[in-house]
């Protein structure tokens, strides 16, 4: 499937706590989708309750079945849950056709504020109103990366350090997620934590799903590095030699522990560990990646 072009508008990235806004189907965001990998069926599951939802919220009255349209994916870092989220968003899209979607992905960050009522005004901005309007004009979906920064757990903050600004914030952000809810079912909200005990229980009572991302099994591992080096064997033909089956099983057993991105990234030492290669990844040998993996030395 192609992009979609559409003459609908799309929110000014530079706008307070907007990190991105692109229209939806994405060839990106669809690259993002197929490069993760998960434990088996995970995608295909997290897929099918955002689908269902969307469905679900559009035919049954939301005080009959009150779902908000929000999935929560939580984990620790480096497991790739905010890569499998804007997959998710490009998914949704190519799979409930007609309309065209937006994406939009927010950066609670840019919501904060030291000026006592500042966050409140910016949080009631973003829900009540640029994203009401989205809304309205046809299917959207919202990314909140890092969404205990924006739903904080009020019984865990200190008056004494945490003016009541962070408290009101929270609840005005739970209060746009009810309002957006009952006002548009046309709404998805994808929201990623690497803190679950830091998010306010009143948003993870609002998510119709919550996903536990796990770190990388063995049968992961190895696709993850099966993957990244096929990558840099495409531009360096010499890295091919750590395509050796008997090396990918090894490389993934050593790895046990590491992220996906843990992963990644030694692949990357692998080519400039050793002095001899002169960091020339055509050079790199299994030998040089087995002895990242053990060492974990300046990137895990």
């Amino acid at each position: 499937m192609t992009q979609v072009t559409t003459s609908r508008r799309l929110p000014d990235v530079a706008s307070p706590g907007i990190a991105d806004a692109r229209l939806l189907p994405d060839p990106d965001l669809a690259e993002s989708w197929a490069a993760i990998v998960l434990p088996d069926g995970m995608k295909g599951e997290m897929a099918r309750s955002a689908i269902a939802s969307t469905r679900l919220r559009s035919a049954v009255p939301f005080d009959e079945l009150p779902l908000h349209g929000v999935l929560l994916l939580s984990g620790p870092p480096g497991v790739g849950k905010t890569t499998v989220a804007r997959g998710l968003a490009d998914k949704v899209a190519r799979t409930l056709t007609g309309e065209p979607w937006v994406f939009v992905e927010i950066d609670p960050h840019g919501l904060a504020s030291s000026a006592l009522g500042r966050s409140q005004r910016a949080v009631e901005q973003l829900m009540g109103t640029q994203l009401d309007e989205l809304a309205q004009a046809g299917p959207l979906v919202v990314l909140i990366d890092e969404v205990e920064t924006l739903f904080t757990n009020r019984a865990a903050l200190s008056m004494e350090t945490n003016p009541i600004d962070v408290h009101r914030a929270v609840d005005a952000g739970l209060v746009g997620l009810d309002r957006l809810a009952r006002r548009h079912t046309n709404v998805l909200i994808i929201a990623t934590t690497n803190f679950a005990d830091a998010i306010d229980p009143a948003l993870s009572s609002r998510a119709d799903r919550v996903f536990t991302v796990p770190l990388p099994d063995a049968s992961a591992r190895r696709e993850i590095l099966e993957r990244t080096i096929a990558a840099v064997a495409a531009a360096f033909p010499g890295a091919e030699s750590l395509l050796a089956p008997e090396v990918l099983d090894t490389a993934a057993e050593v790895a046990e522990g590491l992220d996906g991105r843990q992963l990644r990234k030694a692949v990357a030492a692998a080519c400039s560990v050793r002095p001899g290669a002169q960091g020339d990844p055509d050079r790199v040998t299994p030998a040089d990646l087995l002895d990242v993996l053990r060492s974990r030395g300046g990137w895990a």
